[in-house]
């Protein structure tokens, strides 16, 4: 398969250090990648290797110490907090480990949300939440609340709420984290599949090697540094996990 070669994020010299006390904690350390238009990228590392530090640095949350982060050709790191609001509305998905869920709404009301910011009627959003319920398999849970699903359904929540408003990008953080290894690949085979199907990007933070597996470029990160980079085949993940995962446990 032909993959875009248009580069939507590129991290030069990336620095973070954090004072604690009279001590400097380097957190990243002269960081350089680039990730491309409709690649499924992975960061993989331990706790404490930094790599939840980078993605709140692609994500804007936090401001590097040195270096440059450019999304779509605009410098993440110098825009204000209201610019950067409207930037990740228009070209930014989120997916949480711990699902974020607000839990006086619905399902499809907690998908909804993000269209509420783009001045969407609430008939219109509703009927494009419902429609993304149905893609991630929770079409006859859209009137549920977060307490009344399982981990699995409020990720799978999560992910379509993270897809509604159909970003360019993707972040990820540590998605399956909460969820058993069978909810973990229902969970990892419909984002994969999400994302093919509008060729969007998405950059996962994970520990799990297991998660790694659906990435065609996987980041090994470490104490800070990139220890290396992992070109991995699409066709290869298509026919190694997606594919054996239809066939399996679709129709459970």
């Amino acid at each position: 398969m032909t993959k875009s070669k248009e580069a939507v994020i590129e991290i030069r010299d990336l620095r973070k250090v954090y004072r604690i006390g009279n001590e400097k904690v380097v957190a990243l350390n002269k960081i350089n990648l680039t990730i491309q238009k409709g690649e499924i990228c992975c960061v993989l590392g331990t706790s404490g290797s930094g790599k939840s530090t980078l993605l709140n640095m692609m994500a804007g949350l936090e401001k590097p110490s040195k270096g440059t982060i450019m999304i779509k050709k605009s410098p993440i790191e110098k825009m204000n907090e209201k610019k950067l609001a409207k930037f990740r509305q228009k070209h930014i998905g989120f997916i949480f480990q711990s699902y974020n869920l607000l839990p006086a709404l619905t399902a499809v009301e907690n998908v909804s949300m993000p269209l509420i910011f783009r001045g969407m009627p609430k008939f219109k959003r509703q009927h494009i939440a419902t429609k993304y319920l149905d893609m991630v398999g929770l079409k006859d849970r859209i009137r549920h609340k977060p307490t009344q699903m399982s981990g699995g359904q409020q990720q799978r929540v999560g992910i379509a709420r993270a897809f509604v408003g159909n970003p360019e990008i993707i972040f990820a953080d540590e998605p399956t984290g909460n969820l058993d290894t069978k909810t973990s690949i229902e969970v990892m085979h419909i984002m994969w599949k999400m994302a093919r199907e509008k060729d969007q990007t998405i950059v996962i933070v994970t520990h799990d090697p297991e998660v790694a597996l659906y990435a065609d470029k996987v980041i090994h990160i470490r104490d800070g540094d990139i220890q290396s980079i992992e070109i991995r085949d699409e066709d290869d993940v298509l026919e190694k996990y997606i594919k054996p995962y239809e066939e399996t446990y679709a129709n459970d």
